[in-house]
Parts: C-alpha cells; structure tokens; sequence
C-alpha cells in the first residue's frame, strides 16, 4: 500500500510537531501508524443514525453511522478499534463515548452492543462512566428525558499506566464544628466508634482492645495530616459494604475474623467516581449537525493515562478537542477525519492553543 501521511506521522513520533490532522478514512490511515506508538485514544463515533455528516460524495459510504442494522455499526467500530489495538502502547488506554438510540420506539442498547463486541474481541473494560450531560430536549411524551452518555475506559493489558495522582479531588478544608477546628473532612471525632466499641456485645475483650488501639492509631494519623477522613464498622453495629457474605467480601471477612475494619481517604485527595456531571460544550457548534466534544470531559482520560509527551490519538476527531485538550497538556495529539469543514475548524483551534502556549 502507499503510505501517503508517513512523514506527517513520523514529524509526530519524533517529537517534532506538537499534532498532526489528517483527512481520510481513519480504517486506512491507521494502517500507516506505527506499532505501539500511540499513548491514548479519546475519541467519539458517530452515532449509530443520529446525525447526517456534511463529507464529499465519494466519501458517503464510509460514513460510520448510516448502517440499516445495529449489528453491521458494531461490526465496523469493532474493526477500527481491533486495528486501534496494534498501534496502541501495551501499557495504553481507549476512552469511548458513545450516545444510544431509539428505533422503533425501542432503546438499542448500542454503546453496551459496541463495549460487549470489544470485550469478545479481547480489550479490558475498566470503567463505565455515566456522563450526566444536566440538560437536554426531548420531544416523545411517553418516556423520561434523555440526560446521559458512556464513557468507556478499555486497556490491553490488565497492567496499564494510569496516574491517578493528576486527577485527584483535593480534600476541602475541615470545618469547624461548636467553634472548634475538627480533624475530619466530615467533622467525624472518633468518639461515638469508642462508644460503641466499649458498649459493644458482639466484640470479645481482645478484638475490643484491638479495636480501640486501631481507632487511636487512626486518629493520630489524622492529626499529623496522613489521612483526612475515615469510617469505621463494627460488628453488629453498622452494615457491612457490599456484602455480608465473608466469602465474597473482604469487608465481610474482617468483620468476622476481627470484629471491626476502617476505611480512610489519604491526604492527597480521592479519584473522581464513575458519574461525570458536564453539561456539552457549544463554543464551537456552528450548526445543528455539529456534536462537540466537551474539553472537561477528556481532561481525566488525558492527564490519568498519558504521559506528558505522549501521544494522543482520536481517529473521529470532529472539530478537534480531544487534540487541543492533549496539547494543552503538554501531549502531542494525531487527528484522523473525513469533513473538511470540521478539518478547518481544528486547525483554527489548534492555531490559537498554539499561539496561547507561546504567550
């Protein structure tokens, strides 16, 4: 085959451009990248009949979304993303959104069809987050709104870079509770755990004094700043997490063998939970047609599973926010799409990351 973007991929793996766009049918184009080359892919796929894209004629056919049957849309996502495969690092990730679809007044389940199809096709599905989009239209009056999308988080490999450090929530500040400075995010003191561990009838004399020596051990690390909260049960006091069943939980186990366990959350904060609230970004919808991706929605997928100076890859890269979001993290960022309409506008808002990188 003839590689006809080469130089423009090699300029990018060396360190040389900062991101490279390129038009095209991103099923060849991949073709040309090299193997394990790509740090992270963020991307988001027309929607399985959701919207009609503005391309030249003899790129119709190659349009990801016309098809007449669900199953032909997961067919072909799920080869994009097999070949994604090879040019992704082992130590890589996939971060998918995908929006569903009602056909026939029937919900099709398509983003769980696209997922389940990978799966098979042997990536790792590690999270699905739920992106609570917090408003929306919706003109059928027999059903709710529609005010959510997935996001998927697949890896090759059950080892992956992940720096979970750079997303963290940064714990607020103690409140001040009756006029006294607490050592608890939550204002939790310990007092009413030792109540209970004192009065408890469920807890030998030994697993009491353990208990306790546990509970003074985690309040010293609160006051030296170690931890910010914490949570503890009991036996027979409050409910076991999950499950009660000591075969299947932990938690459970801890609860019979010792009688109590604690919970804490570190000083340096906590991950993000699986339930992004960011209501979609229009700063660069032009018209109707335009779905743009948020720039808050890949701020996570970027800084957690790239390295500065990686790469990032989105092979339906639209109007560009995945690449703009990669390049104002100090990542490089490969853009693959069909419209020359939404080629323009990427390179419009890369021209001005750039010019603002520079000031």
């Amino acid at each position: 085959m003839a590689f006809l973007y080469k130089k423009q991929i090699e300029a990018l793996t060396h360190g040389i451009a900062p991101f490279v766009l390129l038009r095209g049918n991103c099923s060849e184009i991949l073709d040309e990248i090299p193997n394990e080359s790509i740090d992270c892919v963020v991307t988001s796929p027309p929607y399985w009949k959701m919207r009609a894209y503005h391309v030249k004629e003899e790129y119709l056919d190659l349009l990801i979304g016309r098809e007449k049957e669900p199953g032909e849309y997961v067919e072909k996502l799920t080869s994009i993303f097999h070949k994604i495969k090879r040019v992704l690092k082992n130590d890589g990730s996939v971060w998918l959104n995908l929006g569903d679809k009602y056909h026939n007044k029937n919900l099709m389940g398509m983003p769980w069809r696209v997922a389940l199809a990978m799966q098979d096709d042997g990536w790792i599905l590690r999270n699905d987050v739920i992106w609570n989009q917090r408003k929306g239209t919706q003109s059928a009056k027999d059903r709710l709104r529609d005010m959510y999308e997935h996001v998927f988080h697949f890896v090759k490999n059950r080892k992956y870079y992940y720096d979970g450090d750079s997303i963290r929530i940064k714990p607020i500040k103690f409140p001040t509770i009756n006029g006294k400075q607490t050592i608890s995010a939550t204002g939790v003191s310990g007092k009413k755990y030792r109540k209970q561990i004192l009065e408890s009838e469920n807890l030998n004399d030994r697993e009491r004094d353990d208990a306790l020596k546990a509970l003074d051990e985690t309040l010293e690390k609160m006051r030296n700043g170690e931890l910010v909260d914490f949570r503890m049960t009991i036996r027979g006091t409050q409910r076991t997490y999950h499950s009660d069943n000591a075969s299947v939980s932990g938690r459970a186990k801890e609860l019979k063998t010792k009688g109590f366990f604690i919970l804490t959350s570190k000083a340096k904060g906590f991950l993000p939970s699986d339930i992004w609230d960011i209501v979609p970004e229009d700063q660069w919808r032009k018209d109707a047609h335009y779905a743009v991706f948020p720039t808050e929605l890949l701020k996570i997928p970027i800084l957690a599973t790239s390295k500065i100076g990686g790469i990032v890859l989105d092979p339906f890269m639209g109007t560009g926010s995945a690449i703009v979001t990669a390049n104002e993290f100090g990542r490089a960022g490969l853009g693959i799409e069909l419209s020359d309409q939404y080629l323009e506008i990427a390179q419009e808002r890369l021209n001005e990351t750039q010019l603002a990188l520079q000031i």
